[in-house]
């Protein structure tokens, strides 16, 4: 990734993602699973404009009921309209609560941290809406369980 200097830090560009508002969504959905589920954000995502999908692992197979409610909580912070801002901090000044784990191993001292309300906080440089009430509708379109890896798919897409 092409880096640029700022305020005599230097920081990856910004990612350029095919749909803002679903990879704006990933974050809000990624929060609404450790809220309701304890578990960490996605270890696998794809984000696209038609249809994304994201997985978790979590410690039982989620319920009818929590997959509605998964879906419930979305929508009712869509229509929150909760801002989305950027912070830079140097990678020192992180957080206690900010995993660096999967920041590149070439990534600038100045990390770029993206806020959705006092909802979620990540590092991120990828675009994203303005704020979630630019996002559209959450729909699930489906659930996998892994039961062996214990692993919860979520399919989804904005409308």
């Amino acid at each position: 990734m092409a880096s640029k200097q700022n305020n005599d830090y230097e920081m990856l560009e910004e990612r350029d993602v095919s749909f803002p508002p679903a990879h704006t969504a990933e974050h809000l959905l990624n929060r609404t699973m450790i809220v309701l589920f304890g578990c960490g954000r996605s270890y696998n995502a794809h984000v696209e404009r038609k249809k994304s999908k994201m997985s978790f692992h979590l410690d039982h197979k989620p319920t009818r009921q929590e997959e509605k409610e998964i879906e419930r909580r979305m929508n009712e912070l869509i229509e929150a309209d909760l801002p989305v801002t950027f912070e830079f901090v140097r990678r020192e000044d992180l957080p206690e609560d900010i995993s660096t784990e999967r920041l590149p191993d070439d990534a600038p001292d100045e990390i770029r941290l993206v806020r959705i309300g006092d909802y979620d906080v990540c590092p991120c440089i990828g675009k994203h809406v303005r704020s979630t009430g630019q996002i559209g509708r959450f729909e699930m379109l489906g659930t996998n369980w892994d039961e062996h890896e214990r692993s919860f798919r979520v399919r989804f897409k904005i409308v």
